[in-house]
Order: structure tokens, then sequence, then C-alpha cells
């Protein structure tokens, strides 16, 4: 019996499909950090439980007491601020835009977000609570990626808004 643990398959390291299908697959953390570039305490996808380049990311982010924001918001009934809930939207249109265009922010490439339009926020959110982050891609047009968003906690919404994100190159 050996000692050596084998390595852990990467979710992000998808076996080809025959030209013409997609099949939607999962990423755990490490795969999420080669997407965004953000790191803590601004990540805020903590799971990605389907992917479908080109259509659709179902992400989840784990709402914990520990975050630095409940102190001041608010110190007697923490709720997660609704800006966060959009900008975490937002780095689930970030992975799906990358995993689209098969790139990562090493290559040069980033998405900043450009617009939101018809956010909507239906009831907080609290420690101990699961963000489901579903997220669509509507259209991109000439380097402008626009997508539908929507969280939900417990099978309801809570939040929903359209997204418009912009393709630039950047020097790495």
């Amino acid at each position: 019996m050996s000692d050596t643990v084998p390595p852990k398959e990467s979710c992000a390291e998808q076996q080809p499909v025959p030209t013409g299908e997609t099949v939607p697959f999962a990423m755990d953390i490490h795969d999420i950090l080669k997407y965004l570039p953000h790191r803590y305490p601004f990540l805020l996808i903590d799971k990605v439980l389907a992917c479908t380049p080109g259509e659709a990311l179902t992400g989840i982010k784990n709402v914990s007491f520990n975050e630095p924001y409940f102190t001041g918001h608010f110190p007697r009934r923490p709720v997660m601020p609704g800006v966060l809930i959009i900008e975490a939207l937002a780095q689930a249109t970030g992975i799906l835009a990358f995993k689209t265009a098969e790139a990562t922010p090493d290559s040069g490439t980033m998405y900043y977000l450009a617009a939101v339009d018809n956010a909507r926020f239906k009831q907080p959110v609290e420690p101990g609570d699961q963000l489901l982050l579903d997220v669509k891609l509507q259209r991109a047009v000439r380097g402008v990626w626009k997508f539908n968003g929507v969280a939900k906690v417990d099978g309801k919404v809570v939040a929903s808004a359209d997204l418009m994100c912009a393709h630039r190159e950047v020097e790495v």
C-alpha cells in the first residue's frame, strides 16, 4: 500500500466533448482561483456546481458570520449588503465569460462590470445562509456581455439583476 495520495483531478480540465455538444461541469475553489482575479476578502464564490460555457453557471457563496462586513452591517442584525450580492453574481458572470472565451486573467484578458440594471432585493441574506447564484448569458456583442442573474436562499429568490461586463485586454 502506498503512502502517496493521487493528485485530485481538476474540474477545470474536462475530457473532450464531441463537437457541438456541451456538458455542464463543476469547479472547486482551486479552479475558481484560476478564473477570477479576486482574493480574500473580496472573492465571493466558494464553488461552481454547474457551468455550461456560452450558456449558464450555477455557483455557491456560503455566508459566514466571519465575513468582515458584518461588524458594521449591522452589528445587532447582521445582513449581507445587497451590493455584495450583486458582486457575487458579477463574479459568477466573470467565470462564465472566462470559460466561454477559453481565457484566464493570467492570459491578459479581463472582464469588468460595466452596468447593473433592474436590480431587485426581495429579502435579507444573513449569516448561515447559502446563496445559490444562477447566471445566464443573454448575448455577447463586440466585447460587451449581457447576463441575467438570480440569487436564491433555500429556493427563494433574494435578489436579481441584469449585468453587463466589458472585455478588455490588459498587460500581465
